[in-house]
């Protein structure tokens, strides 16, 4: 099984995620689910403990499909702003506080 490819269609240019009214922004979190479940799909390889443990994908991976997802909406959501809404914070301020 391949994973979901999520294609842009038209775009609307935006700073940040908050700009998104809640209707589209539930619509891409659907989106951003189903690219999840796809993935996991693909990884039969990573055991339910295995990903709890190790994790078969990483925050990254979850803003890039975000942000695809955004964009099959029609916005145009950059990195950083895709980054931050998975993260909860900026990646600066995550860097800081968590990473090791």
């Amino acid at each position: 099984m391949q994973p979901t490819q999520i294609t842009p269609s038209h775009s609307k240019s935006i700073e940040s995620a908050e700009q998104i009214d809640p209707a589209t922004q539930q619509a891409i979190e659907a989106a951003t689910f189903r690219a999840l479940v796809a993935h996991l799909q693909t990884r039969t390889d990573v055991q339910n403990l295995d990903l709890m443990n190790l994790a078969g994908f990483c925050r990254n991976c979850l803003s890039r499909w975000y942000r695809e997802a955004a964009a099959t909406e029609g916005f145009e959501l950059p990195d950083a702003a895709a980054r931050e809404r998975v993260y909860g914070m900026t990646m600066a301020e995550w860097k800081e506080k968590y990473q090791k």
